[in-house]
């Protein structure tokens, strides 16, 4: 008896352990999709921000902004084509990991754009805008770069993916068409021979069985 109750003590744990496992996986996966949304909803807060000011503003404030737009927008792209192709192509990895150097600059860049917002001096703002645009330029060019590579490796595996199956279903289409028979070439097939016809097996006579009478002729 004691040990039919613990057993059922054991089945009970392992149930409570399980269900607690299960809840903080499902609150987890909440709060990382809250986390994920909270995070988007703030990029495209800013991104409309520096859109506004890049045509309300004018001079190097104006510009700044411009510069941030563009840097953000490269990288979010890239970003998003690698995060799909390397789920399909395992090759891009070191891709990926050479966008997160890349990103570390970005991400550099970007925070030293954002404090030069603030800036009063507009003489040195002006100043530095020059050096600020080559490494934007610098940056966005390699992150196009890379994801037009992405994309255009992706496209060449779809291109001869199709390549491959057109030629399948133009064969198979071709062995459709040969409805006649091979050999025939389209003649129709010649009748069989009848059959020659055999003679009549005599049937066995027996001794009860009275002899037939002849035919009588007229």
């Amino acid at each position: 008896m004691e040990a039919v109750i613990i057993v059922i003590a054991l089945f009970f744990l392992a149930f409570v352990a399980l269900g607690a496992y299960a809840t903080i996986k499902v609150v987890s996966a909440a709060k990382r999709g809250v986390d994920r949304t909270i995070v988007q909803a703030r990029r495209t807060v800013e991104d409309h921000t520096l859109r506004a000011k890049s045509f309300a503003q004018v001079g190097p404030a104006a510009e700044l902004a411009q510069l941030r737009l563009t840097l953000r927008t490269s990288m979010r792209a890239t970003q998003d084509a690698l995060d799909a192709g390397v789920a399909e192509d395992e090759s891009l990895k070191e891709s990926l990991g050479l966008f997160e150097r890349l990103n570390a600059h970005g991400r550099e860049l970007d925070a030293d754009l954002k404090r030069l917002e603030s800036e009063p001096d507009r003489a040195t703002l002006a100043a530095r805008l020059p050096g600020l645009r080559a490494r934007t330029e610098r940056i966005t060019q390699s992150a196009d770069s890379l994801r037009w590579a992405v994309r255009d490796r992706a496209r060449r595996f779809a291109d001869d993916d199709l390549g491959t199956l057109s030629a399948q279903i133009d064969i198979e289409a071709d062995a459709l068409r040969h409805w006649t028979r091979p050999g025939t070439a389209g003649e129709p097939a010649p009748e069989p021979a009848p059959h020659p016809l055999t003679p009549p097996v005599p049937r066995p006579a027996y001794p009860w069985q009275k002899s037939p009478r002849p035919e009588s002729t007229t």
